[in-house]
């Protein structure tokens, strides 16, 4: 039975900070294959609870290039695995931009549904979250800014290890 650990929000808004701007050399980066945006995410959620799912096919792990889940870096498989995970790692559940707060995340969609763009909560001031996030590097740059058709969130309730 997996045992229930806290999520460092601190460390994971930490980890954004350090990164926004720059390329962690552990990780590949996703840049001109479709997008950094959801493995830079991924990367905070690991930082705030230093666990992965290895479950094959649909965990969120990364490993390597080669050896990684497609929750690790595709926008609709990171949703997927956070709000449907009830075994080891992060999860969270679906919430509305008003609920999210510093460590959460947050996806872009379009009219069509399809959602294509992932954003790291680093902080909420009033009413304006500010987000960091790759492909289109940006730290602490208000949601407000962006033009979407939709935008979905995702609370971090915590993580488990076994």
């Amino acid at each position: 039975m997996p045992t229930q650990i806290p999520y460092d929000r601190s460390k994971a808004a930490a980890y954004a900070e350090k990164w926004a701007f720059s390329r962690n050399p552990r990780y590949i980066s996703f840049d001109g294959m479709g997008g950094d945006c959801t493995s830079f995410v991924s990367q905070c959620l690991y930082a705030g609870t230093g666990v992965m799912n290895y479950t094959r096919d649909t965990g969120w792990y990364y490993n390597s290039a080669s050896d990684r889940a497609a929750a690790w870096s595709g926008v609709p498989y990171l949703y997927r695995f956070l709000t449907g995970n009830r075994s080891v790692g992060p999860y969270g559940r679906a919430a509305a931009l008003e609920e999210l707060e510093r460590g959460d995340l947050i996806q872009l969609g379009d009219a069509s549904d399809k959602w294509y763009h992932s954003l790291f909560v680093t902080e909420v001031t009033g009413d304006e979250i500010l987000v960091s996030t790759h492909t289109f590097d940006a730290y602490r740059r208000p949601l407000s800014s962006y033009v979407y058709a939709q935008a979905r969130g995702v609370h971090i309730e915590g993580a488990r290890r076994w």
